[in-house]
């Protein structure tokens, strides 16, 4: 059989994966990769490229050989899905691509029309400000619901959860300009999107691997949807510049029309695309992530030296803490997508360690963060903002801490990445109980505030 580099490539990173097993000895492992590649050269006598031949080989292997079968089970969402898992919708891949095209445009418009509508129904600002992701991620969640084909008790449960925080944020008797009305705007986007999350595995959240798969969704769904932003923004720039020159107003059509339609369908469209060009971005993530560690470890050393020069915790803003949280979670979400885009079944290699020290440069900052926290409410009590930007800290502490434990372990090669990578998804679930809890317990309890 003729020797191919990503041939070899793939038949090395099944062997690595066998030989994980303590219970397959050298020898069988041997005898193993002797009977995959008569398998693959069957396959290219039939007329099979390399990569077709290395698909129909690893799905017999399968078959034969339980440790086989649960490599090609762990690399579901890679090379190999279409021909060793079954579909997830009992007719997803026979849909005509125009069904789908025609019934994502539909959505999107739908999104449109429903904040067109929330815009014209909603005189208050911040009612409309809370109500926003709420008009437009059911659309996503009903993408997946007709893409997935989940059962109608998964269905049920997706709309009577929307149900009830809707019911929450309309019914609730905010105070006016309130911390506990903004924290329920802020929070509520959390709980939506992890909804989604629940409609995109299908209704399957108790899977690991899946909800990994919404990690890598979220990332991807963020790079389209940026890229459609940027595209968009530079025609209607153009657009703009050309109608002024003719001497016509194009922005009561623009702030009134497009962008209402615009900005929510584009999501919806993004959507779709991560669902239909996967494979596309796979390649794209790994440059990313690589790209951006190694600054935000350099923008976090700043901001660490930055926050040593001030004299007292007290005396720290708190707009400045609120960017600091945000950084936190910017940096979470890097982590997350990092892992996400990471070949399992490599070696700890440079990029590992360069996260570890990402996780440990976030740590120390949310160390300052969380004594200043607890400093202002010694000086000034407790308030609902306080309160819940001391409860993140407290989560992402818990969270980077035992990630920074599992990710030392791996690079001493005393743990699997599969470790690092079961924390993350296990983890994911508190923040949205923790959303919950703000958004449905805090009024009440701080009086509405």
């Amino acid at each position: 059989m003729a020797s191919h580099a990503e041939l070899e490539a793939q038949i090395d990173r099944w062997r690595g994966y066998v030989q994980r097993s303590q219970a397959i000895s050298p020898a069988d492992v041997d005898e193993l990769e002797d009977h995959l590649r008569e398998q693959i050269a069957d396959r290219q006598a039939t007329g099979l490229d390399d990569e077709e031949a290395f698909l129909v080989a690893i799905k017999r292997m399968g078959n034969l050989h339980a440790v086989s079968h649960e490599f090609a089970r762990e690399h579901s969402d890679r090379l190999w899905k279409q021909l060793v898992l079954v579909p997830e919708g009992p007719d997803g891949a026979n849909t005509p691509p125009w069904r789908e095209l025609a019934v994502v445009l539909g959505l999107a418009v739908g999104a449109g029309v429903a904040v067109k509508a929330g815009m014209a129904w909603i005189d208050d600002g911040a009612a409309l400000m809370r109500n926003l992701c709420l008009l437009v991620f059911p659309f996503l969640a009903a993408y997946f619901a007709w893409k997935r084909r989940f059962s109608g008790a998964v269905a049920g449960t997706l709309i009577g959860s929307f149900a009830v925080l809707a019911l929450a944020l309309n019914l609730f008797p905010f105070v006016p300009g309130g911390s506990t009305q903004m924290l329920a705007a802020v929070h509520a986007p959390v709980i939506l999107w992890l909804l989604v999350g629940v409609a995109y595995v299908g209704g399957r959240w108790r899977s690991g691997q899946r909800r990994m798969d919404f990690v890598r969704f979220t990332g991807e769904l963020a790079i389209y949807y940026t890229l459609l932003a940027l595209g968009g923004a530079v025609l209607i720039a153009l657009t703009l510049a050309i109608l002024r020159v003719i001497g016509t107003d194009f922005e009561p059509v623009l702030e009134g029309w497009i962008l209402p339609f615009a900005v929510p369908g584009a999501l919806v469209v993004a959507t779709w695309l991560v669902e239909a060009k996967q494979q596309v971005v796979e390649n794209i993530a790994p440059v990313l992530t690589r790209v951006f560690t190694p600054l935000t470890v350099v923008m976090l050393l700043v901001l660490l030296a930055a926050l040593a020069t001030l004299g007292g915790f007290v005396d720290i803003d708190r707009n400045l803490l609120i960017l600091m949280d945000a950084i936190l979670v910017l940096v979470l979400c890097l982590l997350l997508y990092s892992i996400s885009a990471r070949d399992p079944l490599a070696p700890p290699g440079l990029f590992d360690a360069l996260q570890l020290v990402l996780v440990a440069a976030a740590l120390a900052v949310d160390a300052v963060m969380l004594t200043a926290m607890l400093t202002r409410i010694a000086e000034f009590g407790f308030s609902p903002n306080k309160v819940a930007a001391l409860g993140l800290n407290l989560l992402l502490l818990v969270h980077l801490l035992r990630a920074a434990w599992l990710a030392a372990g791996f690079l001493r090669s005393r743990r699997r990445f599969a470790a690092v990578e079961r924390w993350q998804t296990e983890y994911l679930p508190v923040y949205g109980v923790w959303a919950t809890v703000v958004v449905l317990v805090f009024p009440p309890v701080f009086g509405f505030v």
